[in-house]
Order: structure tokens, then sequence, then C-alpha cells
């Protein structure tokens, strides 16, 4: 059976991403990254609906160790794939990656001090290490609420998670449900050639306008080189998050205030800003919709697209009748409903026979599991730009192999020594798609390490800065372990 140092589940950006830290950091480990698909790039290869772009700034969401040399910095997905795809050519990780490589199941041996990784094929690998970057929701199936009447509908009905490559929405009347990133994405890029787009919301979002192209950061690459222009945007722009979610979360009236007046200046005269544009909830109780240039907002000034803020009652054949009694008709109805989050891929783990239930699991430095040994996972901001974190992660994930090396340990477990912690949701974050799983999902505690920080100021020196060692960090020795 093939033993492995490191097996990376997933070859999206989180993967990606580990894979070149490891291959930069500790050239002697071997290591595999597993990908499911048959194609590198995650949710930027995963998705192809029209506009799909990015909604952080490309100088935040791309690698601190390799420049975004485009001057868009609000990409669409095209281009954060080829980006992604040069990182693979340019630190050789495409001999790493293992396509079609399905997990089924990892299973750990205290007594071997590793794991077992079976694949869908029934095929098994051993390694001492999973990085698990397999991402935070389903690939294969999106969220879609089971609205009556359904199936009565006559035209066609659409999930942005698998998008036709034949649609053809030229001339239509289109109906998108929802009010995420996701739709406000759809909304314009169909209203150009769409007969019009209604985007048909149970409750509104906060949206603002941001520039495609940052001026600056474009000033700083011409007069700095490619390199500490982006290293200085980059500084810039998490200095920048930081101020406005600071802002929102201490001043969440004056935040409320604001982005209502930044809407009724995008907006047309006496548009109702109040039933479109007014959350039931403070700004970044949810993530906030970036709109590139103001794109969603110029199709509703120029009369392609319009926005409903009301229930559905139920399908009809023609479109939707609404709890108000009115009905939208529609040719393409596209359900923008959100995703079904799912933790490690949905891969089912054992320690030592016994099933990991993540509930009963706390996030230690929200990377680990209490309990469970070896294991680190990659789940970025909710608040601000994924990768922000991800890279944070990689760094420490390395340091810590370094000290076990250095010290000849093969296991690293946490643990938590006061059961009488207090824990809450891993996730504080009001989005639906997080409310539905939070359930599922491992908790945090009420104190470092077990808090799962949202703060990179706050990371850079816990995973940074901080030494790896931890009185919650367990680590230990197997005289008996097995050759590899």
């Amino acid at each position: 059976m093939e033993h492995l140092d490191v097996l990376i589940v997933g070859a999206g950006i989180s993967g990606i991403g580990a894979g070149r830290y490891l291959k930069t950091e500790l050239p002697a480990k071997s290591f595999a990254i597993l990908e499911a698909r048959g194609a590198s790039g995650g949710t930027w290869d995963l998705f192809r609906y029209p506009g799909i772009r990015s909604d952080s700034d490309l100088h935040t969401f791309g690698y601190e160790f390799k420049p975004w040399r485009d001057e868009e910095s609000i990409a669409d997905a095209p281009r954060i794939l080829a980006y992604l795809r040069e990182t693979i050519a340019e630190n050789g990780l495409e001999e790493h990656i293992r396509y079609h490589h399905k997990v089924t199941g990892a299973s750990w041996s205290s007594e071997q001090a590793r794991w077992t990784v079976t694949l869908a094929d029934g095929k098994r690998l051993t390694c001492d290490w999973i990085f698990s970057a397999g991402g935070y929701y389903r690939y294969d199936e999106g969220y879609t609420p089971d609205f009556p009447g359904m199936s009565d509908f006559g035209g066609e009905l659409v999930h942005p998670q698998h998008w036709p490559d034949d649609l053809d929405h030229a001339g239509k009347r289109i109906l998108v449900i929802g009010s995420g990133a996701t739709a406000v994405t759809l909304v314009p890029a169909m209203a150009t050639t769409a007969a019009h787009v209604t985007m048909l919301q149970r409750t509104p979002t906060y949206i603002l306008p941001v520039p495609k192209k940052d001026r600056i950061a474009n000033a700083l690459k011409k007069h700095l080189g490619p390199e500490r222009g982006y290293a200085w945007t980059r500084r810039k722009n998490i200095a920048q998050q930081k101020l406005i979610w600071s802002f929102a979360q201490r001043f969440p009236r004056s935040a409320r205030r604001v982005i209502r007046w930044v809407n009724t200046k995008q907006l047309p005269a006496g548009y109702p800003v109040d039933e479109h544009f007014n959350p039931p909830y403070d700004p970044w109780d949810q993530r906030l919709c970036a709109v590139p240039d103001g794109d969603l907002f110029r199709a509703i000034r120029h009369g392609s697209a319009s926005i409903v803020t009301d229930r559905i009652a139920r399908f009809t054949a023609t479109g939707v009748l609404l709890e108000s009694g009115r009905t939208l008709e529609a040719d393409i109805i596209v359900t923008a409903t959100g995703l079904n989050v799912q933790a490690f891929g949905g891969v089912p783990v054992t320690v030592d026979g016994r099933p990991v239930h993540l509930p009963d699991t706390v996030a230690y430095k929200g990377m680990m599991l209490s309990g469970v040994p070896n294991l680190a996972f990659a789940i970025g901001y909710t608040n601000s730009s994924w990768t922000l974190k991800i890279g944070l992660l990689c760094e420490h994930f390395c340091r810590l192999l370094k000290h076990m090396d250095l010290h000849g340990y093969d296991e690293c477990r946490p643990e938590v020594s006061d059961p009488s912690m207090p824990t809450r949701p891993f996730l504080d974050f009001g989005a639906g798609y997080i409310k539905r799983a939070v359930g599922d999902l491992p908790r945090q505690g009420d104190r470092m390490p077990w808090l799962t920080s949202m703060n990179y100021q706050s990371d850079v020196k816990l995973l940074r800065a901080d030494d790896v060692t931890d009185p919650e960090l367990h680590f230990s020795r197997v005289p008996a372990k097995e050759p590899a």
C-alpha cells in the first residue's frame, strides 16, 4: 500500500496553496493532492454561470506569494482559474495532483500513528497527515427549497451550480430567485441580452458598488513593480477590509445609513430603496455583496432588470405566484438559493475505530479538531477574503510539521483540558446556508486556542508569530511504528 507523508484533499484554491507551501517549506516531504473531479481550480472550475466572479479583491483573495498582475482587482472566474493554474505550473504541482480520486473514508490508527484513506474505487493509501482542503459545500448538489408546484413550471429551471452549457437566455424573461452573491452577479450579466431579468428576494441584502479596477493598486504596481506593488496593495486592502468591518460592528446604525445613501445615489429617483435594499439585520451580520462598477444598479437604472421583494406561494406553468397575489411570468427560472454546506467533503472519519461526530469536537486554532490526531483543515474568513486565512493556516501547518520532525514526534492531538468550557457554533454567521448546517459542524470554545478567529491581525499573531506548541496540543512518539 502506498504511503505518503501528507495527503491534501482537494485541488481548489486552498489545496493548491497547501501544496505550494509544503513543497517550498518541506521539500523532503512526500505528498499528493487528491481531487475528486477531473480538473483543478475547485469553485472556479465548477461554476459556469454567466458573469461568475470574485466578490473579494484579488490582491487579498490571491496568494501572498504570487502577485495578482491583472488590472482588474474584481476578476471573473476564467482569470482566477488561469491564476490558479499558473500557480500549479510555476510550483511543479501538477505531478502531485491525482484527478478522479474521491476520498470516501479516513481511519486513524494510534498504534501505527497513521491514516488509512479509502478512495471511491476501493483503493487505499496511508499517510501521516491529512490536510482537508475540500471547501465547505457539496459540489454535487446545490440547495433548492422545495417550492410548491415546481413540477408545474413549463419553462427551464436551473440551479447556478449546474449551469447547462447550451442554455440560451437571449431575449428571454428571466426570474432569479435569491439575493446573495450569486444572484447579484447573475442579474446584470444576463440582463445584457435577456428581454428582462427579475431578482425575486425574500429579504433584502446589503449591496455596495466597488470599482472593478483599483487605481491605487495599479499605480503602485507601475511605480514599485509587480512584487512590491502587490505587497503594498495587499496591506492597504487588508487594513481597508478591517476598517469597514470594524465600523459596521461598532456603529451598525451609521453603517446602515451610509449604505442606504450609496444605494440611493446609484438608483433612479424615487426608487423604493427601503423596500428592496433595507435588510432586517445589521451590516456584516451576513456577508455584504459587492457589485463591480455598480453593474446591478446600472441594469436597474436602464430598465433591463428589476427587484421584487416578496415570498413565493407556488410555482405555476408560466412562472410563480407570490403571497401578495402578484404573478411573475418567466421563460427561465434560476434558483440562486444557496449551497449545501458540507464539512470535510462529507468524508466519514474514525479514530481507533470510533466514528468522529463533528458536533462533539471543538476546533483548535480554527484548523484542527479536539481528539482527532494529525488532521488539519482549511476554512477561510467569512468577513474578509477567504484566502487570507488559508495562507496563515498553511504556514502554521508547515511549522507544526517541522517541529514534529525536529523532536521525533509521530502524533499531534488537540485536547480540551477544561471539559466545562462553554462552546458555541463554529461559525457565528447569519447566512441561511450556515444556519441550515450549523448543527452538523464542529463547535468553538470561548477562549484561545479554541476560538475560531475571523480577524486577520489576531491570526497573524496566533498562526505566524506565536509558537506552534500549546498546553492543549499533545505530542507523542510511537516506538513500534512500522516504517513506511
